[in-house]
């Protein structure tokens, strides 16, 4: 039965709260009704306040689902990378015909080269042996080769000293015209032309400072500048200047101005008219 009010009326109806709202039938207090769109709302504010801690726990996965992706990518790059096979060409046959005669042709140029090598050596040796002989006999010949030599041969016609009168510088040796005059030392020609009284005249000078003169020559054969050695012809015996008949007319000046005996000179150093 529905109670009554303390004065007797009719039944009191379900209390409400202090929104409004009534509560639910059998008086519990502990659940109230509320209504659909409070609920909407509700739901609207505890999802909108629960955003902001919820995307950054998203934020966290997603980060360490890229970094464990890009651990596993790497990985399977590195086992890729160890289990490629080498960059090798494939090996291709080879003809066996074709490879000899490669390694023949080979065998064939370096036999060549080494002939070359060899004719090259053999070559270089009979110079150098050559050479050797040739700078032997060289100075065999020189060491024979004597050092100073009579100007010409022929007969000793007149000496050093006066004669007729008058001072006579010089020897003659008399013979036909042509016979070859030569340089009595080794030395340098510097004069060789016409002079007065001897017709034609050379002058040598050696190595010590000696000049040594040649005059009447009917042809002279060197020239100025000339080194010449010991018995090398200059000039031949002729009958030009102020002479009495074919003949060499001899002069040594020594130091280059005293004149002095030939015969002598020549005596002092082995050789004798």
């Amino acid at each position: 039965m529905p109670g009554k009010s303390p004065d007797g009326d009719k039944p009191s109806p379900a209390a409400e709260d202090t929104n409004g709202d009534s509560l639910a039938a059998g008086g519990d207090k502990s659940r109230r009704w509320v209504a659909p769109h409070r609920q909407i709302m509700a739901a609207i504010l505890t999802a909108s306040a629960l955003v902001p801690l919820v995307q950054p726990a998203e934020g966290n996965a997603s980060a360490r689902n890229d970094e464990a992706d890009a651990i596993a990518l790497k990985a399977y790059s590195t086992r890729q990378a160890l289990a490629a096979p080498a960059l090798v060409p494939p090996a291709t046959a080879v003809d066996p015909v074709i490879e000899v005669r490669e390694l023949e042709r080979a065998d064939a140029v370096r036999e060549k080269r080494e002939d070359a090598e060899a004719a090259a050596r053999a070559k270089a040796k009979a110079e150098a042996k050559a050479k050797a002989k040739a700078e032997r006999e060289t100075a065999e010949r020189e060491a024979a080769r004597p050092k100073f030599v009579k100007p010409a041969n022929g007969r000793l016609t007149s000496g050093f000293g006066t004669r007729w009168g008058t001072s006579h510088n010089g020897v003659d040796i008399a013979n036909s015209i042509g016979t070859p005059i030569v340089s009595v030392a080794e030395g340098t020609v510097i004069k060789a032309e016409p002079a007065s009284g001897f017709g034609l005249w050379v002058q040598v000078r050696h190595d010590d400072g000696t000049v040594t003169v040649y005059g009447h020559m009917n042809e002279i054969t060197t020239s100025v500048g000339k080194r010449v050695e010991a018995g090398e012809q200059i000039a031949t015996i002729g009958n030009r200047g102020q002479s009495t008949g074919p003949h060499l007319h001899f002069e040594v000046w020594e130091g280059g101005g005293a004149k002095i005996d030939p015969t002598h000179w020549l005596a002092a150093r082995g050789v004798s008219l």
